[in-house]
């Protein structure tokens, strides 16, 4: 697969929270930097982020507006949106893929803290 092939198909494994098989297109030692969050390495760390979704939401689905690519580089711009019980929050990223041998091991997203923390609130209440 194409360096892009490998994060839509990153993504799309996410969004069907199939947590196992999108970390089978990183390698061991992946760094995934979740900018206002910080940082955790290896497909555990990745689980243990995205793993604290699994209570709060019931659907995830991320719009993909623009991509690029440059050799082992995929940035691409989205809306990250999270769904529980027919509500939605929407939360715009920009999100940075580095590759090495076909599989990601750089993994880095830019958004605002304090509108990712408002739509939680929202999907609570």
């Amino acid at each position: 697969m194409t360096p892009e092939e490998v994060v839509n198909e990153f993504i799309a494994r996410i969004e069907r929270a199939d947590l196992d098989g999108a970390c089978e297109l990183v390698t061991d030692d992946v760094e995934y930097d979740n900018v206002p969050m910080g940082k955790v390495y290896g497909p555990d760390g990745i689980k243990s982020v995205l793993d604290q979704l699994s209570g709060t939401i019931d659907n995830v689905e991320w719009v993909v507006h623009r991509q690029c690519t440059v050799g082992n580089v995929v940035m691409n711009e989205r809306t990250d949106r999270f769904g529980k019980d027919g509500h939605w929050i929407d939360l715009p990223v920009a999100g940075f893929f580095e590759l090495r041998d076909g599989r990601i091991s750089l993994w880095r997203d830019y958004f605002d803290m304090g509108t990712l923390m408002d739509g939680i609130a929202e999907l609570s209440t």
